[in-house]
């Protein structure tokens, strides 16, 4: 019987999990703490939980890879919803028995594997080995990451995963796999700011150059065990079928990231700390003209376009001029350039 079969035969059926221990029963019963230098906060109402996995989109019989699952309360509604295959990337070896309690539980309408590991380097591509690959002017493809990231990685992560989205590795291999992540309140507003918003800035346009992002509600931080000082926003997280640019990631982040460095400043300011002393007030204003952009315009105040025509005008000049490419303002460094 094949595991699509299989698993329609359950819900007809009306399977589900055998009875287990609620998730606030085996953080007690295991004797569970969060630490609080892994940022984790646990979220133990199954109502949210279910919520976050609906958020995701249909599931059923696709491959699911969940970051951070702890003791388990993300991963059972993500098991109620019959994926094909679910993959748990835990660094903390204290949440392996309850994770492995719901594997054993789920056994018969699922393959679960368990990794025990950092998600910052574990590798997306390797996650679903028998995933078919989809076109990715297509349809989405069948892959969904899941997870309440630690606040102290997400920021990262998530930038490191736009990365493989840009160049269609690692999860992004499959197709337009899809993110559905919690960030702390201020991130998620930050990830969706539309110009002009008070929390414009880099992470606001790298997302809108390459997704959809949407925020997709708010969960009040006495939700959590124990209780973080912030609220937290659930957001998802859909690949573009054509991205706004074909600049190289690594270029436009770095233009994004001298751009907002001085948000409150003209965004001149930013870009010419991209180029050598000695040629910095010239190659500034060609950048500008290039562009078409307002040197005196500030950084929350462009466009993802005009970010993006900065990007590319940089992106010209370097490829004129590759000895100021590697030019790092912090470092001191001089570099003779002729324009």
């Amino acid at each position: 019987m094949s595991s699509s079969t299989a698993v329609n035969t359950l819900l007809k059926s009306g399977a589900r999990l055998p009875p287990l221990p609620t998730i606030r029963d085996l953080v007690r019963i295991y004797k569970l703490r969060a630490i609080k230098q892994l940022s984790q906060n646990f979220l133990m109402d199954e109502r949210l939980t279910n919520k976050i996995v609906r958020a995701a989109g249909n599931i059923k019989d696709n491959y699911v890879l969940e970051v951070g699952p702890g003791p388990g309360g993300i991963t059972r509604s993500i098991i109620r919803n019959f994926p094909r295959q679910l993959v748990v990337v835990e660094k903390d070896r204290r949440f392996l028995p309850t994770l492995e309690l719901l594997s054993e539980a789920s056994k018969d309408f699922l393959q679960m594997d368990i990794v025990r590991g950092d998600i910052l380097q574990y590798r997306t591509g390797i996650a679903f080995p028998d995933c078919p690959k989809t076109e990715w002017n297509d349809k989405r493809a069948p892959v969904h990451i899941i997870g309440n990231l630690p606040f102290a990685i997400s920021t990262r992560l998530l930038i490191n995963w736009l990365r493989e989205m840009s160049l269609q590795t690692g999860a992004w291999a499959y197709g337009r796999s899809s993110l559905t992540l919690t960030f702390q309140k201020e991130v998620a507003e930050r990830i969706v700011a539309p110009i002009l918003s008070e929390y414009r800035c880099r992470l606001s346009v790298m997302n809108q150059v390459w997704s959809k992002p949407e925020l997709k509600f708010v969960i009040p931080g006495k939700a959590f065990v124990p209780k973080p000082d912030v609220d937290v926003g659930v957001v998802t997280i859909i690949p573009l079928k054509t991205p706004l640019t074909k600049v190289h990631f690594d270029v436009v982040e770095k233009v994004m990231r001298h751009i907002f460095s001085m948000r409150q400043k003209y965004c001149r300011r930013g870009i010419a700390n991209l180029y050598p002393p000695d040629v910095r007030d010239e190659l500034t204003e060609l950048t500008f003209k290039m562009a078409d952009v307002d040197p005196l315009a500030r950084s929350f105040q462009l466009s993802t376009q005009e970010c993006l025509r900065i990007a590319e005008a940089y992106d010209q000049l370097i490829q004129k001029n590759p000895e100021i490419k590697d030019y790092n303002y912090r470092a001191r460094k001089h570099v003779n350039v002729d324009v």
